[in-house]
């Protein structure tokens, strides 16, 4: 898996990047690619609906908010992802953190932009493994009004400390740091509701990259 790195130079607000930048940015990710595999975890579960909100039985979780309600009213399952770099990412980062903090930077958005793309490939795997489903669009804890405090029982449903290394700290945040939790929802209909794009973003008014005719990709 290669990481995009037009999608890194895009994180850093550098999507029109100069020469320099972007020769960073292309060694950043070569260098990682070479040092690192991304890795992940998921698990399907079935959802059932209360007045707390999308209830996840065999996980003991409940998704309460107007997020959850919504992403997931026409699913009967939803599937819960991890997704990490590992430790091994950090290590690098401080190391080129003692060095030059400008490649420090670049290399931390290359770090985003190939979790994310991990995130896309589980996804692919996902898709692969239920057939004739629609998928909704995946979202995370802290995003919205889905609590971040979610992050713990995401991972503790996965077994992501024992398969993947990922914990979370006392405020929730995920170590290693480059790692996602999510959850995407599985139905028989095509689905509606969406989380990404122009149209429910809420920059739209203000987005640079609509001002330049461009689009961000989210």
């Amino acid at each position: 898996m290669k990481i995009p790195v037009e999608e890194a130079l895009r994180y850093i607000g550098a999507a029109e990047a100069d020469a320099e930048t972007r020769r960073m940015a292309e060694e950043a990710a070569a260098l990682l690619e070479s040092r690192l595999t991304p890795r992940y975890v998921w698990r399907a579960f079935r959802t059932a609906r209360s007045e707390a909100g999308v209830l996840l039985p065999e996980a003991g979780i409940t998704l309460p908010g107007k997020l959850a309600g919504s992403m997931l009213a026409e699913c009967g399952t939803a599937v819960l992802l991890a997704c990490t770099l590992g430790a091994g990412f950090d290590r690098l980062e401080k190391e080129w953190e003692t060095r030059d903090m400008a490649r420090a930077a670049v290399m931390d958005a290359c770090g985003s932009a190939w979790a994310e793309a991990a995130c896309d490939e589980a996804e692919r795997g996902i898709a692969g493994r239920f057939p004739g489903m629609y998928r909704t669009d995946r979202f995370s804890p802290g995003y919205g009004d889905l609590p971040l405090r979610l992050q713990a029982d995401f991972l503790r449903a996965l077994d992501a400390g024992r398969k993947l290394g990922v914990t979370a700290n006392e405020s929730f945040l995920l170590l290693p740091c480059k790692s996602v939790t999510a959850v995407i929802g599985l139905s028989d209909r095509p689905q509606g509701a969406k989380i990404r794009g122009c149209a429910v973003c809420g920059l739209r008014e203000n987005c640079e990259y609509r001002r330049r005719g461009r689009f961000c990709g989210e």
